[in-house]
């Protein structure tokens, strides 16, 4: 499990023969699990200032693989009493998403992702959703997809500083919203208005 919240921007040394070596302050050991652009690998190699993954053919169809270059996101896995402050992440990437909008909005800005249709019913206003691994929070959910809004800080220590308009991202929809609509699928007339008022009656 993770939380969303990046550790460091590690440094792409290299990227070969499905193996990722990344540079980091972080010193991970061998069979450990790291959130990589916020999906879930293994360490298979350590060195001194550096660590390898391994990304199997599948991963690499389902990944946003132009952003595992330059600088990536990592996040450790988390320890039993680590202190929890983003949102529970499994490091299962569902989608692909793609910016198609980025707008400056007073003191932040306002980023337009789409989807696929199929996963867009995960997406829930004021809902949890990761971004290359980044924990945010859905402002709207739109048509075919939903608009985050990034304060500075996050956009200066995040990918987000060089995401552009056609950027592809990895997307992984909140983990409760994906068992609470499959626990109720079968009815077609239940909206999240009245999930929530089911959630609340516990």
């Amino acid at each position: 499990m993770f939380t969303g919240l990046i550790r460091e921007l590690a440094k792409v040394e290299s990227f070969s023969n499905n193996f990722l070596t990344l540079k980091a302050k972080y010193n991970p050991k061998i069979g450990d699990s790291i959130a990589i652009n916020g999906a879930c690998l293994t360490v298979v190699k350590v060195s001194k200032d550096s660590f390898t993954v391994e990304l199997s053919p599948e991963s690499q169809k389902i990944l946003a693989m132009e952003n595992y270059k330059n600088e990536v996101h990592i996040e450790p896995a988390m320890m039993m009493g680590d202190r929890f402050e983003g949102h529970i992440v499994q490091g299962h990437i569902d989608c692909i998403g793609n910016i198609t909008k980025i707008v400056q909005n007073g003191n932040s800005t306002d980023f337009f992702i789409t989807i696929a249709k199929d996963f867009l019913r995960y997406i829930i206003p004021k809902g949890s959703v990761t971004i290359d691994g980044v924990s945010l929070t859905v402002n709207e959910v739109l048509k075919d997809g939903f608009r985050l809004t990034i304060i500075p800080h996050t956009i200066d220590n995040t990918l987000f500083k060089r995401y552009k308009v056609g950027s592809k991202v990895n997307i992984e929809t909140d983990m409760f919203a994906r068992y609470i609509y499959n626990m109720f699928k079968k009815d077609d007339k239940l909206t999240w208005s009245e999930v929530d008022k089911i959630m609340a009656s516990y």
